[in-house]
């Protein structure tokens, strides 16, 4: 397939290119050039008046509470999310199963409406759900990144003993990864130091929940002495959620440590727990992605998080922070974790792409196409999402 006249954000920079051609190889992008051509028989699409953009990656998600929304709205987040006993843990368990997968796969259709080619969930329930996700989301062009957990808890007690993770867990766990992509860690703070090193030498993706309250991060202070941010790095993870109360220590040792992280300042914002400061992150030298996190509290529109992300740092830290930063953080640094194939437009990197239309009443005239898409640009401005190469929403 021959992309033509189309303008782009090209390559890990995201630099505005006003007018060129892109051909579609499989499920890749192949060539980028002005010169392109139609080959024999090959498909041509005309997008003029069309900005082509990398498929957003949402970072951060709980996709199985999708049955949830909205209940308990002024709940504090402890009771709430609370992997052992928050009210969310009893509304999956006392739900029907082929109503879970109903609201998942919802859930996964307004996304791909809404632009997100891709995203990494942290999901609970063991085996069987992760094989709940895999169903909800089949024949849906969206590519899920399941982390799964063990159904297994250590109280501080145990953290204080620094006991091992059991042998059964240990099978359980070796079994769970075989069926994931990877492991969602609930936190340090429900974790001994033996059990997070033992999950350090999973070789797989592994991500942790990480200073998302201040009450956790006190919590672990008052259990071992450290911040949370110390014992989660114990997981040698991938990837660190929240960090809303990181200091700056804690932020430059994620950063040495190699650690992305995945902030979600609406579901912080909605669940009154403050807003992370990325401006200090990117300073740290930290790669950060963004996330919506549960659907129980937060829709998953990753238009709404960077505009809010955007406007919200800067009105409350007073330093202005530019929209490319943003848009980055949407796709290109998160395509760091999966070594440069989704999330960014270049030769070899999977197709999955958005389509704008830049004459949209929202968006014309469009002065500034960074600032545009990260504050102006809605699901209605969308003309077509793209996914490994095949039309998944929207027609050019």
């Amino acid at each position: 397939m021959l992309i033509r006249n189309v303008s782009l954000l090209y390559g890990r920079d995201l630099d505005y290119v006003v007018r060129t051609n892109v051909r579609i190889s499989g499920k890749r992008i192949g060539q980028i050039g002005k010169d392109l051509t139609p080959s024999r028989r090959e498909q041509t699409l005309d997008c003029e008046g069309l900005l082509m953009m990398p498929g957003f990656v949402n970072s951060h998600t709980h996709i199985g509470d999708s049955i949830g929304k909205d209940v308990g709205i002024d709940s504090d987040v402890e009771s709430k999310i609370h992997p052992v006993s928050g009210f969310k843990q009893r509304i999956l368990k006392n739900s029907e199963a082929s109503h879970l997968v109903n609201f998942v796969r919802s859930s996964c259709i307004s996304m791909v409406r809404k632009g997100i080619t891709t995203f990494i969930d942290f999901r609970e329930g063991g085996l069987e759900g992760v094989r709940m996700l895999k169903k909800a989301s089949s024949g849906i062009p969206i590519r899920p990144v399941i982390l799964g957990r063990i159904n297994y808890y250590q109280d501080s007690k145990l953290i204080r003993q620094n006991a091992p993770l059991p042998g059964s867990q240990k099978s359980d766990l070796a079994d769970l990864l075989k069926s994931c992509d990877g492991l969602g860690i609930s936190g340090p703070n429900e974790f001994s130091g033996s059990a997070l090193k033992h999950f350090a030498v999973q070789k797989t993706l592994r991500a942790i929940h990480s200073a998302e309250t201040e009450e956790s991060n006190n919590i672990s202070k008052r259990t071992t002495g450290k911040t949370e941010t110390q014992r989660a790095l114990l997981a040698k993870p991938n990837l660190l959620v929240h960090m809303t109360y990181a200091s700056k220590n804690d932020l430059l040792l994620a950063a040495r440590n190699g650690a992305n992280i995945a902030v979600c300042p609406r579901a912080n914002g909605a669940l009154a727990e403050g807003i992370p400061d990325v401006n200090l992150m990117m300073k740290a030298g930290c790669n950060v992605t963004i996330g919506t996190d549960n659907v129980m509290v937060n829709s998953p529109d990753m238009f709404k998080e960077m505009d809010y992300l955007w406007k919200v740092s800067m009105g409350m830290n007073k330093i202005r922070i530019p929209p490319k930063s943003i848009l980055q953080m949407a796709t290109v640094n998160a395509a760091r974790i999966f070594g440069d194939k989704i999330g960014v437009i270049q030769k070899n990197s999977f197709a999955d792409c958005i389509f704008v239309e830049k004459h949209s009443i929202d968006l014309e005239p469009m002065h500034n196409p960074h600032a545009a898409i990260v504050h102006r640009m809605s699901e209605n401005t969308i003309r077509a999402v793209m996914f490994e190469g095949e039309m998944a929403h929207g027609k050019i």
